[in-house]
């Protein structure tokens, strides 16, 4: 009973910090202040820097009557002051005594003897946030582009932006999706592709699509998508739907789509993931086509989900698997990358209590720490620009599907970031499945891995260590974009170019960064590459017309599970 008011009260303690432990921040915050408050040679250090910083925008100031000049610059990934208005004077001003704060605080925050790795990451995240949280671009008397556009629209663009927040807010309260997403509907402008369900437990759908060529390669491709979020990121609009794509070139593709669980699936466990999801979906795979060879794909958390199994298959002599593609998916967790600093005792503490509220989690509850990871871009910016502005961006597919939410099952999710996040447990070689562990090294086919150059869920290096874990052949990409759209990645696609390395098994282990900087890069997609490689490690095509079935199709894709709310 005591321990049911405890949670009851972290529950309610969460609804208003957005899920995040206060206790954790409490912790990072009192380890840096106790250090730095022993540390005078760090205080004086700090103190000379602040001394420094005023000193060159004295300068800034004076030089202004010559023209602008500006001491410092942002940072190649910050555009908030990129509008040639900032370069005027006081704007100039204002941006870089910003920008010099922003520095002294990044130098106050780290490099400090004592402070635990964890605490001064969380130290320096937290700082960067209230920072961004009052940087002149956020307040419209300091931002020169909306005063322009204020005083040339006569504060039109405020009446906009008003109207604006009262829509997201009212939204918000009723939980329904951001304007115009609604367009975008599941089996008609999205996830297209024609296709049947094939088969259906209490976990998942399993969609065949039907063959576009009249020849298919004989091994067929099972995709395993996250469940994090709806399946249907790999089958978006028709001409950047990666699963579309790929029947187009020859092969029978299967995709897994999970149910959105409810209360009632609340003790479903990883394990059961792996045993409703992926092996049922190999076994029905396997009958449908008559292929005892299936080429695995997992993205994201599917992915590692089919690192496990596929390690399990591999200690049990299960050889179904031709090969495996990894679409930034991590193994090893080591270094999970800002997402990372979400994630200790304490927070996931708060997190279990919560679920054992509510069975679940949902997605909405961990919208607040993944907006916080790219807070200028997806918070802030967003706001001046909708809000100050009074410019709405058109939804595009990507976005709808991003604002089509999800909830996790409290079991599973507790057993991913202890097993995972916390302990390692996979990279490790401590991951019990069927009360043994699974070893990564026994995978014996080839691998294709893909990491994208702004992660910040899967961060590409932490995707590269498998070049160290596995003892088989690995091709490993490392594509431009982010953790979505640099997998969402069609051929034609402007601006996307990506770099290869062909590791082969006993070779020697090439550094990151270095590989990074000596790869050439290739301009395009890197979807051609992967379809090269799977034909290369693909048997004979076989007529489509004739590919053995025994499993009749239940009724058309993308199903029913997608449609859940």
């Amino acid at each position: 009973m005591f321990r049911d008011v405890d949670r009851l009260f972290h529950a309610w303690m969460a609804a208003g910090t957005f899920g995040i432990s206060p206790i954790s921040l409490f912790q990072a915050w009192q380890d840096w202040f106790l250090h730095l408050a022993i540390s005078p040679g760090k205080q004086r250090e700090v103190q000379i820097k602040a001394i420094e910083k005023t000193v060159r925008l004295q300068r800034l100031l004076a030089a202004c009557a010559l023209g602008p000049r500006p001491c410092i610059s942002p940072l190649p990934q910050d555009r908030r002051f990129a509008h040639p208005s900032w370069q005027s004077f006081p704007f100039n001003a204002v941006y870089q005594s910003f920008l010099l704060s922003q520095q002294w605080w990044h130098n106050a925050t780290t490099g400090l003897p004592g402070v635990t790795r964890k605490h001064e990451q969380l130290v320096e995240f937290y700082s960067r946030q209230m920072l961004d949280m009052v940087s002149p671009s956020n307040l419209p008397a300091l931002n020169p582009e909306v005063i322009d556009k204020t005083l040339n629209e006569g504060g039109l663009n405020l009446l906009r932006g008003m109207q604006n927040l009262i829509d997201d807010l009212v939204r918000l309260v009723e939980g329904t999706r951001p304007p115009d997403t609604e367009r975008f509907r599941p089996g008609i402008e999205v996830a297209s592709t024609p296709g049947d369900v094939v088969f259906r437990n209490e976990l998942i759908e399993l969609i065949r699509y039907r063959p576009m060529t009249e020849a298919v390669k004989l091994e067929p491709i099972l995709i395993v998508p996250a469940w994090i979020m709806k399946y249907y990121i790999l089958d978006l609009s028709p001409e950047n739907s990666l699963i579309r794509h790929l029947v187009a070139e020859g092969f029978t593709v299967f995709c897994i789509s999970w149910r959105n669980p409810g209360r009632e699936q609340a003790d479903l466990g990883l394990d059961d993931y792996r045993r409703l999801g992926i092996m049922a979906a190999l076994d029905v795979v396997e009958r449908s086509t008559g292929s005892s060879r299936i080429h695995g794909v997992g993205y994201c958390l599917g992915g590692t989900l089919l690192s496990i199994a596929s390690s399990a298959m591999a200690r049990d002599g299960d050889t179904r698997l031709a090969s495996l593609s990894l679409f930034a998916a991590l193994v090893d967790f080591d270094e999970p990358g800002e997402l990372g600093l979400f994630i200790d005792e304490s927070q996931i503490a708060l997190l279990e209590d919560v679920m054992w509220v509510e069975g679940t989690l949902d997605q909405r509850r961990m919208v607040g720490a993944f907006q916080m990871l790219r807070s200028q871009d997806l918070l802030w910016s967003r706001m001046v620009r909708e809000y100050l502005l009074g410019e709405r961006t058109p939804p595009n597919d990507l976005m709808a599907w991003n604002a089509d939410a999800t909830r996790m099952p409290s079991r599973m999710h507790s057993e991913y970031l202890r097993r995972l996040y916390l302990g390692n447990d996979l990279a490790q070689g401590r991951f019990d499945v069927g009360g043994h562990p699974v070893s990564v090294e026994d995978l014996d086919v080839p691998v294709f891995a893909v990491g994208t150059e702004t992660d910040h869920v899967a961060p590409w290096r932490s995707v590269f260590k498998l070049t160290h874990l596995l003892d088989t052949d690995l091709m490993f990409v490392l594509t431009s974009g982010g953790h979505n759209a640099g997998i969402v990645s069609e051929p034609g696609h402007a601006r996307r170019s990506y770099r290869l390395l062909d590791h082969r098994r006993a070779s020697h282990h090439p550094d990151p960064d270095r590989w990074a900087a000596d790869a050439p890069r290739v301009d395009g997609s890197w979807w051609p590459a992967w379809v090269r490689w799977l034909r290369d490690h693909s048997g004979r095509d076989v007529p489509a017309s004739r590919r053995h079935c025994e499993i009749n199709n239940l009724y058309p894709a993308p199903g029913v599970y997608v449609l859940q709310e």
